[in-house]
């Protein structure tokens, strides 16, 4: 059975923060408005794929499931950049990862009926080590990476929700799904007996967690498209994953109508270290 993960609103930068210690992620609830949660749906299926941004464009017809996934959206549409910093959200970005924090990357997702379910994962670990020395709470390591998962659709089971297990960040590895018995793939689905929780929240909330959380997308069983919308963040450090890398060029009429916040995340940075 299911189990649906608990939804609590730290409405203080400190209590947000002390979250994303302690359980990987924090949850914004409506964070778009119903006009903005129209404007990204509309986006994600009306915005055509690239081949050269590595855009994803897979169709029932060839691929058993409609998917469509377009990267660095904010280059395709000024309208994408009031999302770069949304009020609040831009707020705990900023106090995890500095001042000085920019993007990674930007995705508009639409998932088709069909579409699988993902195995249990994270995005990213820095640094790997025994899970007895990453729970201690002397250590704390940095967040390097954070995702803002936007949901543009009330969540349900069937829709195919996003999975995750809390407190996971701190195991210090990713799930282990190299294991087999009797030729049979023995999948790691729990942390500490922990068992992975589906998000299910409303059109406009957002969920945002750290890299190292284990997570995944759940099928899609029901008979419509999924929509979602993702900021990347990340320490300035950091390389931006724009494709196509050496041949990305910015799209000057987003960059002529950004504030200096926005471009400052789009990665126009004051010169530093190794500058």
């Amino acid at each position: 059975m299911p189990i649906a993960l608990p939804l609590v609103i730290y409405d203080k930068l400190e209590q947000q923060i002390e979250a994303m210690e302690r359980e990987g992620f924090v949850y914004f609830p409506n964070i778009l408005s119903p006009n903005e949660v129209d404007e990204l749906r509309r986006l994600s299926i009306e915005l055509e794929p690239s081949a050269d941004a590595l855009d994803t464009d897979l169709t029932l017809e060839n691929d058993g499931h409609f998917q469509r996934c377009i990267n660095a959206a904010f280059n395709r549409d000024p309208l994408f950049l009031k999302y770069l910093d949304k009020p609040s959200l831009i707020e705990l970005a900023e106090a995890i990862h500095g001042p000085d924090c920019h993007i990674i990357s930007m995705h508009t997702w639409a998932v088709g009926p069909g579409r699988p379910d993902q195995l249990l994962h994270t995005d990213w670990i820095p640094a790997s080590m025994p899970e007895e020395l990453r729970s201690d709470p002397r250590l704390q390591l940095p967040i390097y990476i954070t995702t803002a998962h936007f949901y543009l659709d009330d969540m349900i089971e069937t829709l195919g929700p996003t999975k995750l297990i809390p407190g996971s960040h701190r195991s210090g590895r990713s799930p282990d799904h190299s294991n087999f018995i009797n030729g049979e793939q023995v999948l790691e689905t729990n942390w500490n007996g922990i068992e992975e929780q589906s998000f299910l929240g409303r059109a406009g909330d957002c969920i945002f967690f750290r890299s190292e959380i284990w997570h995944r997308g759940a099928a899609n069983n029901s008979d419509r498209i999924r929509h979602t919308f993702m900021v990347h963040y990340a320490q300035r450090m950091i390389t931006q994953k724009f494709p196509p890398y050496l041949d990305f060029q910015y799209n000057q009429d987003v960059l002529s109508v950004a504030s200096p916040r926005q471009l400052r995340l789009l990665g126009n940075h004051q010169p530093g270290v190794y500058d």
